[in-house]
C-alpha cells in the first residue's frame, strides 16, 4: 500500500498505535454505501412512458411532482417508477451544472483524498468527479452545490496566496496536502476555517461513496456482494410456489 493512500489528509496518521489509517477510516464510511448501489450513470436523459409495474395515474403523479420520467423498463419485472426505478437502464433527469474548470478542480481534490496505489486507481480514474457533479446538480442539493463551489474557491485562493500558484490543481502533491491538512478535521481546524473544514468533510464523504461503489472500489474494499455463488441452487420450491412463480424460468 502506498504512502499516498495513508496520508493524514483524512484525519489519521496511519501508523501510531491506537489510530486508524486514512484508508481504514474511509472504508468504515464506505462499507454501508457499498451495500446500496453502484455509481449511477451521469449523463442526463429524457424519459419514456410509465413503467409496467405501477398504475399510469401513480406514475403521472410522480412525474408531475418530481420531474422523474422513467425509461421503459428493460426488465419485465422492473417497475421503473420513482420509488422502484429500473436499475438496468438508469437515467438522470437533471442537467449537470459544474463547468469543465470546476470538474478539473474536483478531480484534483478527489485524487488527494483517494490517490492511485498498487491496489486500485485514483478516484478521478473511475468517474468519481462525474458522480459528485451528478449529486450536487440535483435540484434538491442546492446547498451542497453552494458549499462545493465555495470550498473550491477557497482552495484556489489559498493556493495563490500561499504558494503563488495559478490554482489548486497546479500545486505539487505536498502543497495540496499542506492546504488540506488545515481543514481535514473540523474540531482541530481554526475557528475561521470551520466552514472550509465542513466542506472538506462533505467532499470526502461524496468521494468515498463514489469510489467504493464502483467495481474497482468494491474490489479494493473486499466487498463480495452482487456476485453469484455457485453453491446457491435458487429459491426453495415452496417459496416459488407461494410467490406464484412455480415452474417459471427465472434466468
Amino acid at each position: 500500500m502506498s504512502e499516498e493512500r495513508e496520508r493524514t489528509v483524512a484525519g489519521g496518521d496511519g501508523g501510531a498505535e491506537g489510530t486508524i489509517t486514512r484508508r481504514g477510516a474511509l472504508k468504515v464510511i464506505a462499507a454501508g454505501a457499498a451495500l446500496g448501489a453502484t455509481v449511477p450513470a451521469c449523463a442526463p436523459g429524457d424519459g419514456g412512458g410509465a413503467g409496467s409495474g405501477g398504475s399510469a395515474g401513480t406514475d403521472a403523479a410522480h412525474t408531475e411532482l418530481s420531474g422523474f420520467n422513467p425509461l421503459p423498463p428493460s426488465n419485465p419485472r422492473a417497475a421503473g417508477t420513482l420509488t422502484d426505478p429500473d436499475m438496468l437502464a438508469p437515467i438522470v433527469p437533471w442537467e449537470m451544472v459544474l463547468t469543465d474548470e470546476e470538474m478539473r478542480h474536483v478531480a484534483a481534490l478527489a485524487d488527494v483524498i483517494i490517490p492511485a496505489d498498487d491496489r486500485s486507481p485514483a478516484a478521478s480514474a473511475v468517474g468519481v468527479p462525474d458522480y459528485i457533479n451528478e449529486f450536487v446538480s440535483a435540484p434538491a442539493h442546492t446547498e451542497q452545490l453552494t458549499q462545493l463551489r465555495g470550498g473550491l474557491a477557497w482552495l484556489n485562493r489559498t493556493a495563490r496566496d500561499r504558494f503563488g500558484a495559478v490554482d489548486f490543481p497546479a500545486l505539487s502533491t505536498a502543497q495540496k496536502h499542506e492546504i488540506c491538512d488545515l481543514v481535514r478535521f473540523e474540531p482541530d481546524a481554526p475557528e475561521e476555517l470551520k466552514p472550509q473544514a465542513r466542506f472538506f468533510d462533505a467532499f470526502r464523504d461524496m468521494c468515498s461513496t463514489g469510489f467504493w461503489t464502483t467495481e474497482e472500489g468494491m474490489r479494493d474494499l473486499g466487498y463480495m456482494g452482487n456476485v453469484p455463488l455457485p453453491s446457491f441452487d435458487g429459491p426453495p420450491p415452496e417459496v416459488l410456489e407461494r410467490l406464484g412463480l412455480a415452474g417459471e424460468d427465472l434466468v
